[in-house]
């Protein structure tokens, strides 16, 4: 009995060593990866706390404000704005361009100012934009409301053109933009309304970009026709029948061998007779128009007919609604 007493007590003693063992490995291991876990969080989160930071095409300019971080180094957080020099200070490095790098590269010039210098031995470095000399895109031409629209952050070309309510009737198939960091390089962009190709279209954006939206070729439709009207050329092969039918055909009391095509001349408005009873019956070639013609169908009842005089002419295409074929 006495040495089955024996055998119990021992292997209670070696279950009891075991078992601090595990509990003391376990306190060990808890206090070894409470640092490592709050590093890795900071490692993983900086660069997305910002999504500047991870965009090696956004630049840095004058007036922005950076916030410069060294990983791991809690003293070492500063936040500078970029001098119209194009410069910053910062702690044990003094003054540094910083003005027309990307911000990865800005990243690279700190590190190694402060690696050179003998402060830190191969550090990380963060820098992330907070804000912009200019926070907005400037949205012109032919929209509804043009300005200058707040976008903190990547927008797309066609969120800043809803922003400025959308586009006009008399908007053209083109978008000029001009981005913050290559103003040298103006960018031209087809715009695209189809569901196919209208992600080519809708680039990105950021603050400072100024966008153009260009202005479409309109004819004008006037007289005796079923609907006098603008028609927004989407090509340059919109012809004089195409543009009357879009304004509903000509009234049974037109007189087609009186119409007239008035056309932009560099000595003023010039008037062209226009065989329009021919072209309808195909013994004439059909015309092709030109951005900001006015075709007149005068009415045969008319007292006066063919009489109507140019300024009167013109005077009506003003005040017609803009039509659009899509």
């Amino acid at each position: 009995m006495s040495n089955m007493l024996l055998v119990q007590s021992a292997s209670n003693r070696f279950y009891g060593l075991v078992l601090a063992l595990l509990l003391v490995a376990g306190h060990a291991t808890a206090q070894n990866t409470t640092p490592v876990t709050g590093m890795n969080t900071e490692l993983a989160g900086t660069p997305s706390s910002d999504e500047h930071s991870s965009n090696p095409d956004v630049l840095i300019g004058s007036g922005d404000l950076l916030e410069i971080k060294v990983l791991g180094v809690p003293d070492y957080v500063e936040q500078v704005r970029v001098s119209e020099k194009g410069q910053i200070t910062l702690p044990f490095i003094g003054v540094l361009k910083v003005a027309g790098l990307s911000v990865s590269q800005a990243e690279l010039q700190v590190s190694k100012r402060l690696a050179d210098g003998g402060f830190f031995n191969d550090p990380q470095v963060s820098v992330s934009q907070k804000e912009y000399a200019t926070q907005g895109i400037a949205v012109l031409g032919e929209v509804q409301k043009p300005g200058i629209y707040p976008a903190l952050g990547h927008r797309t070309l066609f969120e800043a053109v809803s922003a400025a309510g959308g586009f006009t009737q008399k908007a053209g198939r083109t978008a000029v933009i001009t981005h913050r960091e290559r103003p040298d390089e103006p960018q031209t962009v087809t715009l695209s309304y189809d569901a196919k190709n209208s992600p080519q279209s809708n680039i990105p954006l950021l603050p400072g970009d100024t966008v153009v939206i260009s202005k479409a070729g309109v004819v004008y439709v006037v007289g005796d026709v079923g609907n006098p009207t603008g028609v927004v050329m989407e090509n340059s092969e919109l012809t004089v029948l195409e543009a009357i039918a879009m304004a509903q055909g000509t009234k049974p009391t037109a007189a087609l061998d009186k119409a007239k095509l008035i056309r932009k001349a560099p000595n003023g408005q010039q008037e062209i007779p226009l065989p329009l009873k021919k072209i309808l019956s195909a013994k004439a070639p059909d015309v092709r128009l030109q951005p900001d013609d006015i075709v007149f169908v005068p009415g045969s009842t008319a007292k006066s007919v063919g009489k109507r005089s140019l300024e009167a002419i013109v005077q009506a295409a003003t005040g017609v609604a803009i039509y659009r074929p899509y």
